[in-house]
């Protein structure tokens, strides 16, 4: 009887250590999230409300050259980060991680130049709201998620492709479903992005110094991208074109 109750005590104790590291890492993560988002929306907002830092990216027949380069430099940097941090220490993984989010700030400027401020700003609303009701169920369910991922991420891909193809084609109705399928996607991975990195925190205990802050922050890239692509898709269908 002693030994089932020593047993119990210390699966009991093993648990809620587990969740205390799960809750320190994850307020880590959305600290690091909602600072990266804080900068991007600030960045936006500047360049949109200055006529001449939006001469810089923009010129009379679109883009300029240095537009071209605000607008790719993101992408080539979170490969960069992700196939990097690793061998980077914590300063210069945090650097990378602030200047992406600048870089994004810059090249989403032109939203608050397409839409109007009310609707970007109701959108934003809608999108965390849908974020944060499921990134709690992600980090509630007792549901695995994993399966419902990799179908996910299978999706994802799908959606690039055929964005490429409808860069070409111009189809509205292909747009449309692009759109909604978009939506869905990054509403069902923000559940499993959270789930994944709640058990990543439960695990924290093996990581010391520098490379436990580094996962939180990988973690933060992570849900600040689904954020912004759900905002995006979601913009598509509630936003007002000046």
């Amino acid at each position: 009887m002693d030994t089932d109750q020593n047993q119990f005590e210390q699966t009991f104790s093993t648990n809620a250590k587990a969740q205390s590291l799960a809750k320190t890492f994850m307020t880590s993560v959305f600290s690091w999230m909602f600072l990266a988002l804080g900068i991007t929306a600030i960045t936006a907002y500047l360049f949109a409300s200055s006529p001449s830092l939006i001469a810089l990216l923009y010129g009379e027949t679109g883009l300029s050259m240095m537009g071209w380069i605000v607008m790719l430099a993101p992408f080539g940097l979170v490969m960069l980060i992700s196939f990097r941090f690793q061998k980077m220490n914590l300063a210069n993984l945090s650097l990378m991680f602030l200047i992406y989010a600048v870089l994004m700030g810059m090249s989403l400027s032109f939203i608050l130049l397409i839409y109007t401020q009310a609707s970007v700003f109701s959108t934003f609303v809608v999108t965390s709201g849908t974020f944060g009701l499921m990134a709690l169920v992600g980090y509630t369910t007792n549901t695995d998620l994993t399966k419902f991922g990799s179908i996910l991420y299978m999706a994802l891909i799908g959606i690039i492709l055929a964005s490429i193809v409808n860069f070409f084609m111009h189809s509205g109705t292909l747009e449309y479903i692009i759109s909604i399928a978009g939506v869905l996607i990054f509403t069902g991975l923000t559940a499993y992005d959270v789930q994944k990195l709640k058990r990543i925190g439960m695990s924290t205990g093996e990581y010391a110094g520098q490379a436990k802050e580094k996962l939180a922050i990988m973690g933060a890239l992570t849900l600040y991208l689904d954020f912004i692509n759900l905002f995006l898709f979601l913009l598509r269908f509630l936003g007002n074109r000046k």
